[in-house]
């Protein structure tokens, strides 16, 4: 399960996405985030959908590696499901011992079903369509209003793009110490649920000692190379929009636009 995760993982290919400027990404994404609760009926979901599917084609990205991250959600989704279907109050359909499956719970834990899957697989055209440096000038640039109001822009950027980049390498060291214990005698899949728990401690403490480790090392090269935040620093490779960037923009306002019509007349 842990090489099922995705997120912060870049997937290096040739493509109309990966060439887009990284502030077109971050607002697209997060507009599709905020259409899928926009939209109430399976029309919009469709719509969704679509533009998602139409996504995914140009990004070139394998449709099975784009989905893989989601076996990783696979209990919360599960969990989601279950709550809105027996917690919701409305016409009964089924009755299972003191538990109700009612027509409102099923429509509700379909539509949530859906609604995280797109959410996570549309996050994750972002994150494997675009490097973790690109994201932080993505995140500064779009952030940099708040400047005014005393926020350290740059310095939350840094701290989201390192949160980021060291997801993979996290996910690595896992993998490796999994194995290690496996070698050892360790047994992470069978016994219940207490047990697999305490089999995960083994593997918990060396990794967070780890993780520490790294970012000790990390500080430590950052301050030793006189980092000092982003006031009066230049960009290696400074962010222009293109015209590929506009019509972008233009498509995912076209998109919004419909969520917004199919949600106020169907």
């Amino acid at each position: 399960m842990i090489r099922d995760i995705t997120l912060g993982q870049y997937y290096q290919t040739d493509s109309v996405i990966h060439k887009l400027d990284p502030r077109v990404k971050l607002v697209a994404t997060i507009c599709f985030i905020i259409s899928l609760f926009v939209v109430k009926s399976w029309v919009g979901y469709v719509a969704a959908a679509v533009f998602l599917a139409f996504m995914i084609r140009l990004s070139n990205v394998p449709f099975k590696y784009m989905v893989k991250g989601m076996r990783a959600i696979v209990f919360i989704l599960l969990l989601t499901v279950v709550f809105n279907l027996f917690l919701t109050p409305g016409e009964p359909l089924v009755s299972v011992w003191k538990l109700t499956i009612t027509r409102e719970g099923l429509q509700l834990a379909v539509m949530m079903a859906v609604r995280l899957s797109f959410l996570i697989v549309g996050s994750s055209v972002m994150t494997l369509t675009t490097t973790p440096n690109s994201l932080t000038d993505g995140m500064e640039k779009l952030m940099k209003p708040l400047g005014l109001f005393k926020v350290p822009v740059h310095e939350v950027a840094m701290m989201m793009s390192i949160a980021l980049r060291f997801i993979p390498i996290l996910l690595e060291e896992t993998d490796k110490i999994m194995k290690a214990q496996i070698a050892r005698g360790a047994d992470f899949e069978s016994g219940n649920l207490i047990k697999k728990a305490k089999a995960m401690v083994p593997l918990l403490v060396p990794l967070f000692i780890s993780a520490f480790r790294r970012a000790n090392d990390l500080a430590m090269a950052m301050e030793a190379r006189c980092y000092r935040g982003g006031e009066n620093r230049t960009k290696m490779k400074p962010l222009k929009y293109a015209g590929r960037d506009r019509v972008a923009y233009g498509v995912l306002l076209a998109y919004f636009a419909l969520c917004i019509v199919i949600r106020i007349y169907l």
